[in-house]
Formats: C-alpha cells, structure tokens, sequence
C-alpha cells in the first residue's frame, strides 16, 4: 500500500507480542521454593522481565533477600529447566496481535522477533503456540554471541539483513527494545501493555500504542 512505508516490522517478544507472565512468574517462583524463599506475585514479577532470564533471577533474589552466584547459577539452571518444560502453559499473543501480524502480511511487510529470550525458547515458545512459521525470523539473545543483545544494534541489523533489507521498524515495552532501535537508526514503537520496568515516557519511543489495533495507524505516521 502507498502510505504504508515500512518493508519490516520487528517485535520483541516477551510483553510485547506473546504475554509470557503468568509461566515466567511460575518460573522464577520454583526457582524461589527451592532456596527457600517466598513466592513472588506476577505483579512483582512482570518490572524484572526484559533482561533476559538470568536478569530476572537476579531481581527475583534480590527482592527475597539476595544471594551469592553459587547458588544464583544453580537456581538459575532451575529456573531454565522449568521454564522449557512449562514454557506455553499460560502463554498467549497479546489481544490483537495476531489481527496487526495478519494485516501487516497481506500488505507484503515481513515481520520478525527480536527478544533478549535465549533463541531455542523463543523458538520452541512460538513453536509451541504455533505461530514460528509466521516470522522470517527468530533472533534471540544469544544468536549473535555474547554482548550482542539489545540494547545493542547487531540484533536490529541482522533482522533487517535476515528479511531481505529494506525500511524497519521496531515494537517493543522496554529500553532494550528503543535502545536498540535508536542504536540502529530505525524507529520505534512503545507499547503501554507490556512489561514496563518504568514510566513509558521515559523509554523515548518515537511513538506509543495502548492496542494492537493502534499499530499500524500508528506506523503510518511514522512515514
């Protein structure tokens, strides 16, 4: 379509395209019981996603007491087993979502996820949901090596070199996610739903949404 100007459209994926709350909560909670520790509601739990799993048990430690990196490293391992194996229990697309990736499509747009998630559990969640297929790519914390992740630009670059170059933008609920787009100069897109780990202003998107159906008219004023 003329007014739309966009080749590609990346989204983060935890918070902003699938809501993965309510497993990460129950992850990050087994990884708790076992050292002992309270449980921690999906309210506490939601501001610590974003980092990347390890991040997030950090976090999680730190709010029931703390701990050393022996222990951080064998909750950690825990915490990733039981995540693998329950991984798309509660886990589904944000309301919309689909209906934006299914519109964006038809105008010809490839779309792409770029998560700070570990590649093959970004890929077996959305494997496991049955959408994987619908990307022309997966790009996970770790697909780049180390120190590469958002808010670094290598990940925003290989997604526009993996779906065939063109304009970009990104969509995102954190400042790993309008890090790494101001990082790659492309623009992007905040959304007011997702896992916000502080006030959406301060994340300096060039644009914010309260709903998928806002994307796209959204995008068109970016042109």
């Amino acid at each position: 379509m003329t007014d739309f100007s966009f080749d590609i459209v990346g989204f983060d994926l935890d918070g902003t395209f699938v809501d993965t709350s309510g497993d990460l909560t129950a992850a990050v909670n087994h990884a708790l019981t076992s050292a002992g520790r309270p449980s921690l509601t999906r309210e506490q739990v939601v501001p610590m996603i974003g980092g990347g799993a390890r991040h997030m048990l950090t976090l999680g430690m730190a709010a029931t007491g703390g701990c050393d990196d022996i222990e951080l490293d064998r909750l950690y391992r825990l915490l990733l087993d039981h995540y693998e194996a329950n991984i798309a229990v509660l886990s589904r697309p944000f309301p919309g979502a689909m209906a934006a990736l299914d519109e964006l499509t038809a105008m010809g747009v490839k779309v792409a996820i770029v998560t700070n998630k570990f590649e093959r559990l970004a890929v077996k969640l959305l494997n496991e949901i049955g959408i994987a297929d619908r990307f022309g790519c997966i790009i996970g914390g770790d697909t780049l090596g180390k120190g590469m992740s958002k808010p670094h630009r290598a990940p925003i670059d290989a997604m526009i070199e993996r779906c065939g170059g063109g304009r970009a933008a990104f969509v995102g609920d954190s400042i790993y996610d309008t890090g790494a787009a101001r990082n790659a100069g492309i623009p992007s897109v905040a959304v007011s739903f997702g896992f916000l780990m502080q006030p959406i202003a301060e994340l300096e998107a060039d644009i914010v949404i309260d709903r998928y159906e806002e994307l796209i008219p959204a995008l068109r004023t970016l042109r």
